[in-house]
């Protein structure tokens, strides 16, 4: 049997209410029309599933359909997000591709024989490392090498353990494996991922893609957060030492970059394109559809307006439950978030323009964007209602949720052409 692989550019696509896979994929094929290829994948966690209510066969099903209709003839995927031992086994059906998240065991230490069998193993890893295009080699010393393994080697095994569960059901080769290490307490440095990918070969995972973790604040829904000319840094030695890793530790060939977190990172994306325009790189993104949902029912105007604004003042109302789950991947300032009577009376371009992420526009409010990212739980309690008015609203909420994934993601990380709004916020970083 063949092993599926996944294509040197693709993008993770969130769609919490499994309405706007065309719409996606159009995006995708839009892409295609300017002459790259850009492999969808359709990403969902268990929290997302249970918040929502859904199950994730509705996901499967719902890209099925988009390709289908659209006649897409290209590979394309559903990945069962920041999955664990505990929570795969509902995913193994109707996934292939599985983002194995170990954040919770990071910093767990492995028992003492298993790290020195590592330590024996690994230890020509010692010493000096050279990495293509990076002039100053990577020096990892004995005692680094014990205090990576030491913080990382556990985690690792749990990821093999996760690997083998879903490789015993679906069988060796027939999905994408992914090692997810973003949610830790710091970005990993060159070295270290070195020697977390030689962890990750010795334990047989095929991992095809990897998330490390990058400096600085990668928030849900809005622009990146931190020193763009150290990100630019990190990511180009992340992508030197993966080549090197490929290279010298037996793992597959088309092993590529992860950027977890990716949605609307505008001032980092010319940044992601050039250190990854020729080795590959994963985005994913997720919410931002769902934002654009809520943009595409207040342009549309008349009930679609007011169910907007009803989920505005819930979310206000409720902000605290809704907030805490993601309490490190938002900031929140709660004197900008303007009160729901003051939302109430708000035009269609009114409400539009604040939750819309141009960051040039003076009514521009990340607080109330990032609220709103959050509170898709509001919407799932609605149930029919909301879902009614997606349908019947379909073609201006379809018009924003492609535009939104082309222009503002895929132009700028996969083709190097920045939208005007990329395009200034990457000025204005630098």
């Amino acid at each position: 049997m063949a092993i599926v692989e996944l294509g040197k550019f693709s993008i993770g696509v969130g769609d919490r209410f499994a309405h706007q896979a065309k719409a996606q994929l159009q995006a995708c094929i839009e892409a295609g029309h300017d002459g790259i290829e850009v492999i969808p994948v359709w990403n969902k966690s268990n929290r997302e599933h249970n918040i929502i209510g859904s199950e994730p066969f509705s996901a499967r099903a719902a890209a099925d359909a988009a390709v289908k209709a659209l006649g897409w003839t290209k590979p394309y995927f559903c990945d069962a997000d920041h999955i664990n031992l505990t929570t795969v086994d509902r995913f193994l059906a109707p996934c292939d591709f599985f983002t194995i998240d170990v954040a919770d065991y990071i910093g767990k230490t492995a028992e003492p024989a298993s790290i020195e069998r590592f330590l024996k193993r690994r230890s020509d890893l010692t010493g000096a490392i050279r990495l293509e295009g990076v002039r100053e080699p990577i020096q990892i010393t004995p005692e680094l090498l014990r205090a990576t393994a030491s913080k990382f080697l556990f985690a690792v095994q749990e990821a093999g353990k996760v690997y083998r569960k879903i490789e015993l059901s679906k069988g060796k080769g027939s999905f994408v494996p992914e090692v997810s290490m973003d949610e830790t307490d710091a970005a990993q440095t060159p070295a270290e991922l070195l020697i977390i990918l030689a962890a990750i070969a010795d334990e047989g995972i095929p991992i095809q893609t990897i998330a490390p973790k990058f400096t600085g604040r990668f928030n849900k829904g809005v622009d990146y957060v931190g020193n763009v000319d150290q990100f630019r840094r990190e990511i180009v030695l992340d992508v030197a030492a993966i080549g090197w890793a490929t290279a010298n530790l037996g793992l597959p060939k088309n092993l590529k970059l992860s950027v977890h977190s990716g949605s609307d990172k505008f001032s980092i994306y010319a940044a992601i394109f050039e250190a990854t325009k020729d080795s590959g790189v994963h985005l994913k993104t997720a919410g931002t559809t769902w934002l654009e949902e809520i943009i595409g029912l207040a342009e549309a105007g008349g009930a679609g307006l007011a169910l907007a604004k009803e989920i505005y003042t819930q979310a206000y109302d409720h902000r605290d439950e809704l907030c805490g789950p993601y309490a490190t991947v938002i900031d929140i300032d709660p004197e900008k978030l303007p009160a729901p009577s003051t939302v109430a009376q708000w035009t269609s371009a009114q409400f539009t323009s604040a939750l819309r992420h141009d960051p040039h526009s003076p009514a521009y409010n990340p607080s109330l964007r990032q609220l709103l990212h959050v509170g898709f739980k509001i919407a799932a309690k609605m149930g029919d209602q909301y879902i009614r008015l997606l349908e019947s609203n379909e073609k201006v909420i379809a018009k924003n949720v492609t535009e939104n994934l082309y222009d503002r993601h895929i132009a700028p990380v996969f083709l190097g052409k920045p939208s005007p709004v990329a395009a200034l916020a990457h000025a204005e970083a630098k």
